[in-house]
C-alpha cells in the first residue's frame, strides 16, 4: 500500500461518523418537512379540527426529532 493511499484511508476513518450521521439527518429533515406541510393543508381544509391536527403534527415532529438524536449518538456509541 503507498503513503498516499494510507493517507487518504486514515483521513476518511477519522470522519466517517460525520458523514454518516450528515446522510441520516436527511430522513427526520424530509420527515418534518413532510409533517408540517400536510398539517398545513389539513388545518386549511379543516379549521375546526385544529387541535387535534396541531396534536398530531407535534407527536410526529418529536419522532422524527427522536430519529435524528438518535442518529447523532450512534457514531460516538459505536465509533472506534
Amino acid at each position: 500500500m503507498s503513503a498516499l493511499q494510507t493517507l487518504a484511508a486514515d483521513g476518511i476513518h477519522g470522519s466517517l461518523g460525520s458523514i454518516g450521521y450528515g446522510l441520516a439527518a436527511i430522513g427526520p429533515g424530509v420527515g418534518v418537512g413532510i409533517i408540517f406541510g400536510n398539517g398545513t393543508q389539513a388545518l386549511a381544509r379543516q379549521p375546526e379540527a385544529a387541535g387535534l391536527i396541531r396534536a398530531n403534527q407535534i407527536l410526529g415532529f418529536a419522532f422524527c426529532e427522536a430519529l435524528a438524536l438518535i442518529g447523532l449518538v450512534m457514531p460516538f456509541v459505536y465509533g472506534t
